[in-house]
């Protein structure tokens, strides 16, 4: 049953969301014809993605508008299918008998944008700076005696220690994925953000660096000298065929001009149309509403553990107990039917999936007066929570407005700060306090693939200050069991680690999932191809004329 604080949020939303969606049908209906003036050609493909483009470097950011931007510019040497599997994407790869050696070999035809060839050097370079910044790449370098190109065409990595989970690490599609840069690019620092002059690929589309407007629209081209693998096309693996000739993001913030744009054909995609929005579209029978990302996406709430108040494991525990998914998808989602309360970190339809370690009113609420207790025993000061608020990605715009109703209920001082995403992308990566334009909490959202085990999942990282993800908790101990998991061999000793790793997860309080959600998208009918995958990918598409 709906809790108070979601029925209120629910009966607004309805009130106000009901009358956009009259209006955005009258808009449709005529009432704003303008945005039909000019139909696409049918070589260009427009989408509207979830985000605008600012931050150009997949290796500095977990954002998924720059890792998307990635899968359109760059390769990876390996792929990850549907089945979890990783695939030969530009190399194919041997192992050694005792589990310690692994050759990874280019495949031919491998050129880069601005005509030079991909050589192994290019590659071990991107692993290099991929594994400096990654969670999972940085386990990886402790079991890594060393890696090089061995010729031209070849990269060897040998480990000094047992490591099971080289191929899967290396072909993940996110957080960071391993993007294969040239060289020059590659030996750049970790920490120093690539620009626009460093956007040159080996992948199937170019980056149109002259039309480029920062936040509001990017352009690619098809890479004519691509190579397309032979295999199917299945998430990041297989044959990136590109059968458009350009692809243009435009960025509508605003959800009803998203809609009329794409009821009108001005766009010809949408990536996250509001689902309140949904039975505008549906009723447009010139248009696909289908869900590409079927495992969905997790959507957490994440301390900063180096200040006050939540440096203190039992304060966070306090906030814990203070948070309900019901009410936070209820004002994410709106309609139970794309969304799912759910206590997994590694989301309920993984093989990973487990209750441990969670509080009983997680899912349900009703957790407020364990919190005040709580709080009260760790002598909670009224210390501010600085928490910042994303006003712009309809994604990640309602989570901090409930859970900040839900801490100031719990006893809690919230200091709710208001920014566009792209400020907050750039300010979570500060380690300055509060005060000083740092933050104590923020909320965002994973796609399942990217939480599923404990070593791609970027908030069960312990590596604190130096190597974490951003909240930068410090945990020697969640260390060694993720350490202990990437040596099992079994399917059984993954799971019963996994659930401990949880266990702990939930004690320290590393995050807070919040929830399940899958919202459709949404293209205009003369598309087809288009691929499920937990990355928005622009190959495989076909636009009719």
């Amino acid at each position: 049953m709906a809790t108070p604080l979601s029925r209120r949020f629910s009966m607004a939303r309805s009130r106000l969301l009901g009358g956009i969606a009259m209006m955005a049908l009258l808009s449709t209906c005529g009432a704003i014809s303008s945005l039909a003036a000019a139909p696409a050609e049918a070589s260009t493909l427009r989408a509207v993605m979830h985000s605008g483009l600012r931050v150009l470097d997949p290796i500095t950011t977990t954002a998924h508008i720059t890792r998307d931007h990635g899968y359109m510019i760059w390769d990876t040497l390996l792929g990850m299918d549907d089945q979890f599997q990783p695939q030969p994407q530009m190399a194919d790869w041997s192992v050694s008998d005792d589990g310690m050696t692994y050759t990874f070999t280019l495949r031919d035809g491998l050129k880069w944008h601005d005509g030079g060839e991909v050589t192994a050097s290019d590659a071990v370079a991107s692993f290099k700076r991929w594994a400096a910044r990654d969670g999972g790449g940085q386990m990886l370098m402790d079991h890594v005696a060393s890696v090089e190109a061995t010729d031209p065409q070849t990269m060897t990595l040998t480990l000094s220690s047992p490591f099971a989970y080289v191929l899967e690490l290396m072909a993940k599609p996110s957080s960071v994925p391993l993007f294969v840069m040239p060289a020059r690019i590659a030996s750049k620092s970790p920490d120093e953000t690539l620009t626009v002059e460093d956007q040159v690929g080996s992948g199937p589309f170019k980056f149109v660096a002259d039309e480029y407007d920062p936040g509001n629209r990017v352009v690619y081209e098809k890479f004519e000298d691509y190579v397309p693998r032979k295999e199917p096309a299945s998430w990041t693996a297989g044959g990136k065929v590109v059968n458009v000739d350009r692809v243009e993001w435009i960025n509508m913030s605003d959800a009803q001009t998203a809609l009329n744009a794409l009821n009108s054909g001005e766009i010809d995609f949408l990536e996250s149309p509001s689902v309140d929005l949904l039975p505008v579209l549906q009723a447009n029978p010139d248009l696909t509403i289908e869900k590409i990302n079927e495992l969905g996406s997790q959507t957490i709430g994440r301390f900063n553990f180096l200040y006050p108040p939540f440096d203190d494991p039992k304060i966070r525990q306090a906030a814990l107990m203070a948070m309900d998914q019901e009410d936070v998808l209820a004002s994410l989602v709106g309609n139970p039917e794309f969304y799912s309360t759910c206590d997994s970190m590694y989301g309920c339809q993984t093989p990973l999936a487990t209750d441990a370690g969670a509080p009983d009113s997680l899912a349900t609420g009703g957790g407020t007066e364990a919190a005040k207790k709580l709080l009260e025993e760790a002598g909670y000061d009224g210390t501010p929570v600085v928490m910042m608020q994303p006003t712009d990605a309809p994604t990640v715009s309602p989570q901090p407005v409930i859970a900040a109703q839900l801490l100031r209920q719990a006893g809690f001082t919230v200091d709710l700060q208001p920014m566009d995403w792209q400020t907050l992308v750039t300010r979570r990566a500060s380690q300055q306090p509060p005060s000083e334009g740092g933050w104590n909490m923020f909320f965002t959202n994973w796609y399942i693939p990217e939480v599923w085990n404990p070593l791609v999942n970027p908030m069960l990282n312990g590596r604190g200050k130096d190597g974490g993800w951003f909240g930068w908790p410090d945990d020697a101990e969640l260390e060694s069991m993720r350490n202990e998991f990437a040596k099992a061999t079994s399917d059984d000793d993954r799971k019963a680690i996994a659930e401990r790793i949880q266990q702990h997860a939930f004690e320290q309080v590393t995050y807070i999932p919040l929830g399940e959600y899958s919202i459709p998208a949404a293209w205009n009918n003369d598309l087809s191809g288009i691929l499920h995958s937990p990355v928005p990918v622009f190959w495989n598409i076909t636009k009719s004329e």
